[in-house]
């Protein structure tokens, strides 16, 4: 199955789910040995290895972090050539001041938000997919 590409069904489905939890994005040296199972996001950039990791193991394993966030995953299965979905809900939270960092998965899209901000970005989204029409 590749997904949906449609805009307005991709957002009148998305079923935002809040994740429990408190999750860090990081920067680590590329040595450093993370077990593979602790770790939700990974991606090395010229200045490092990013991961996103539960808060909770992260400071188990005495990493740095700055930002804590809640992870709200997208239920609809959008396609990796879907054009415009990121830009509409990014758009909506930035209307209330919530800044997001999008990660797209296989399936779904899943969007970091300050933690503070967590419920308060899934009814934004539940609204805008409640209401949205396309134009």
């Amino acid at each position: 199955m590749t997904g949906e590409t449609d805009l307005t069904k991709l957002v009148r489905s998305l079923h935002p789910q809040l994740n429990e939890g408190e999750y860090i994005f990081t920067k680590i040296d590329a040595n450093k040995q993370i077990p593979t199972q602790d770790i939700i996001g990974f991606f090395r950039e010229q200045e490092g290895v990013t991961l996103i990791l539960e808060k909770e193991k992260a400071d188990a394993m005495h990493i740095t972090y700055g930002f804590i966030a809640s992870w709200i995953s997208l239920q609809v299965h959008s396609s990796l050539e879907a054009v415009g979905l990121t830009a509409v809900f990014a758009t909506e939270l930035a209307k209330h001041a919530i800044s997001c960092n999008v990660v797209a998965g296989f399936h779904h899209d899943h969007i970091f938000v300050s933690h503070n901000l967590g419920e308060k970005a899934i009814k934004i989204l539940t609204e805008l997919s409640e209401n949205y029409t396309g134009d």
